[in-house]
Formats: structure tokens, C-alpha cells, sequence
């Protein structure tokens, strides 16, 4: 039998688990990562790209925990867009700069008020006519438009960049199809009968998002429960070049709207829609839920003609631990069950701070790492990097 001992496995190779295998191997953990399909394959490769600065959550006009909690995130993201971070991801395709948001009227003057606040200072600034993007240069456009400190990334090309300076680390494999050995309290190990191989490490990280709930079945974690907020997605498949990376705002405290743009291979482009949008749409059936979104975007954006465009919709879950009543939670979560780490970013852009909830939650790693071959390990398969959805449901 071939026995490996590590100090860390991390089970899920979404954004969170392979930014968190970049930072343990970095602070010298000896580390690798599992992962059961594709690298980003579940929420990774479905949301939309932004890196949140936390605007959208003060909507009511109040500073709220969750948007004092992410307001930092857009810049640890820029800065290792620049090489000089943490994890360096210099060399990834940002598709935009900023994110926007507008509203069909002028803002009221509370809520400007609200925005040009010592604490938004830096995180939203209002856009002068000549600095709109194209598609608020028409005439028809009548509303107030604010640029966010916020970026829209291409998250295929995030995961092929966090993969390639661990990429020995990263290996295909299901545990929920393994034997695990445990003493009730931890996880002793974990084997694998077909390939002969045996796993041993001081900390598992789960960061499976959905696919926690197999998990702790097969490692019989009772606490923390995960909960689902579903969503029904809305993409818009058009030729127009009208790159839109915008939450629409109306009276209440979500977006009416999130628009994101995305390339395809065969030249076109994907309205991706979220917000309320998505939020509410759960009962509606697929075509109940193009004809409402079709809709939406008449009223938004009456001078953008779609009645050529293709049209599509799918479901995803977010999944986060418990909360009463589903609410959303306020920032990223990791708790250490025995020598398990549950770990939910909540949200793509709380990667970073998950890492350092999870980094401060584990053993401290061996003084053998050297000497630790990962020679064993090559008996499994490599993931492939996930498809971005539209790329399969357009096909």
C-alpha cells in the first residue's frame, strides 16, 4: 500500500479551495487538493464574476456588517492582479474595471447623500455623461450612474491561473467513494482500494459548497448544517458590442437587476442576469422565467433591440452554512469540527479571507515536507477546468 502523510487535504477545487492550497503551500504547509469532477465546476464557474465592495448590501441606506465585512476584498483581488499580493494572478483576463450601478430616475437625495459619506469614500463615485460606457451613451437613458470600486473577472481563467503554481498538488478523486478510518472524533485516514492508496493528513479543509452534504454523511460531521439559497439564472446570448457590467437599482434593497458580460467561443457575447431577477424567479418555469426577465430588460434598457437574441435559464444553489430564516450570511465561514475545517467563502470575493480563516484554524504544518513525496499521488487523474455554463446550455 502506498501511505501519504500530509498536513492538510483540501476536499473541493473551487475558487476557495485552490486559492486556500495556494496560501497553505506558500506558508509551508505540505498540502493538496481533491477534487471529485471539474476544477470550479459547481458555484465557481456559474456566478458572475464580480468582486463585491460590499455597495449592493447598503441599498437601504444603511452601513451594514455585510458591506463593512467585504469592503476591503476589491483591493487584495487588484493587488494580486498585480503581482504584488498574496497569490499572483497577474496575467488573468478582467473583463471589467468597474462595476456600475444605475437607476431608471435620478437617485434620490438621500441615498446621494449616502453614497458621497466618508465611508463610501473611494468605493463610489458618481459618472459624468462623457465617462459612460456605451450602452448609457443613448439618449433614452434618463438615470443617475455610479462607477463602483469593484471588478468583473473571468473566472475560467481565474482557476487556470491559481492551478498552475500548485498544479503537482491538485488531483481528481471522490472520498465519498473511499474508506475512511476515523475515531469518532477525527479523521485517521483515508483509502482508496482501486489505486492502492492510503491518505493521512492533520487537517481536512472542506470547501465542496454544495457538496458538503455528501461529505458529512461520509464523515459523519453533524454540525455545522448547510443550507441552499437557490436561484433561477437568467443569459441573454447576443452580437452586439455592448460590454454591461451593471446593477440596475430601483426602491428596495436589492438590485432589480445585475447584468454581466461574458465572451463565448464563437464571437458573441452573454448578458448574464442576477438580482432580483434570479431571486425571485423560483417558481417560474423556465420559459415563464425568459418571458419575465425579457421583460425586465425592455424597461431597463428599452433602446438595446433583443429580439434576435438567444435566451436561456438554469437553476444553481448557493450554499452557506445555516442561518435562520436562509439569510444571507454577513462573510465567510470556517469552523473546525475535530481535524475537519468547514469552510464557505458565501461569496467569490471572501476567497481571500476564508484562506486566512482557515490558515489560522490549522495545525501548524510539519518540518518534513522535503522529504514527503507526492510520488504516490500520481495514480490519479487531473481535473479539467470547468466550462463556463453558457458554453454547454448554447451548444
Amino acid at each position: 500500500m502506498n501511505t501519504l502523510k500530509l498536513d492538510l487535504i483540501i476536499i473541493g477545487g473551487g475558487i476557495a479551495g485552490l486559492w486556500t492550497l495556494n496560501r497553505a503551500v506558500n506558508a509551508g504547509f505540505n498540502a493538496i487538493l481533491l477534487e471529485k469532477s471539474t476544477l470550479g465546476g459547481g458555484q465557481s464557474i456559474r456566478s458572475q464574476g464580480i468582486i463585491h465592495g460590499g455597495t449592493k448590501y447598503a441599498l437601504s441606506g444603511v452601513l451594514t456588517q455585510a458591506s463593512n465585512t467585504i469592503k476591503e476584498m476589491p483591493q487584495r483581488w487588484r493587488d494580486c492582479l498585480d503581482g504584488q499580493g498574496e497569490i499572483n494572478l497577474n496575467g488573468v483576463n478582467i473583463l471589467s474595471d468597474a462595476h456600475y450601478m444605475w437607476s431608471k430616475g435620478s437617485l434620490g437625495s438621500r441615498m446621494t447623500t449616502f453614497f458621497a459619506t466618508k465611508a463610501f469614500r473611494g468605493r463610489v463615485e458618481e459618472v459624468s455623461a462623457n465617462e459612460r460606457p456605451q450602452v448609457f451613451k443613448n439618449k433614452q437613458f434618463k438615470g443617475s450612474l455610479y462607477r463602483l470600486n469593484e471588478l468583473v473577472l473571468d473566472i475560467p481563467s481565474v482557476i487556470n491561473k491559481l492551478r498552475q503554481p500548485v498544479e503537482n498538488r491538485i488531483y481528481q478523486a471522490d472520498i465519498t467513494n473511499a474508506q475512511i478510518k476515523s475515531d469518532g472524533k477525527t479523521i485517521k485516514g483515508i483509502f482508496f482500494p482501486t489505486q492502492n492508496l492510503h491518505l493521512e493528513a492533520n487537517n481536512l479543509v472542506l470547501t465542496s459548497g454544495e457538496g458538503f452534504e455528501a461529505l458529512a454523511k461520509t464523515l459523519d460531521i453533524r454540525q455545522p448544517e448547510m443550507q441552499r439559497r437557490p436561484l433561477h439564472m437568467v443569459m441573454v446570448k447576443h452580437q452586439y458590442d455592448l460590454p454591461t457590467y451593471a446593477h440596475c437599482i430601483g426602491t428596495g434593497s436589492k438590485p432589480v437587476a445585475t447584468i454581466t458580460t461574458h465572451p463565448c467561443k464563437d464571437g458573441k457575447h452573454i448578458w448574464y442576469l442576477g438580482g432580483n431577477v434570479a431571486e425571485t424567479g423560483m417558481d417560474r418555469t423556465e420559459q415563464e422565467q425568459i418571458a419575465f426577465a425579457k421583460e425586465e430588460l425592455a424597461t431597463l434598457l428599452p433602446w438595446v433591440d433583443l429580439s434576435k437574441a438567444e435566451w436561456a435559464a438554469f437553476h444553481i444553489n448557493r450554499a452557506e452554512p445555516k442561518q435562520s430564516a436562509l439569510v444571507r450570511p454577513d462573510s465567510a465561514y470556517a469552523e473546525k469540527v475535530g481535524n475537519c475545517i468547514v469552510a464557505w467563502p458565501t461569496k467569490l470575493a471572501l476567497s481571500p479571507d476564508l484562506a486566512d480563516q482557515v490558515l489560522s484554524l490549522c495545525d501548524q504544518p510539519s518540518q518534513t515536507v522535503e522529504s514527503n513525496s507526492l510520488q504516490p499521488l500520481q495514480i490519479l487523474p487531473k481535473p479539467e477546468t470547468a466550462e463556463p455554463v453558457w458554453e454547454t446550455l448554447f451548444c
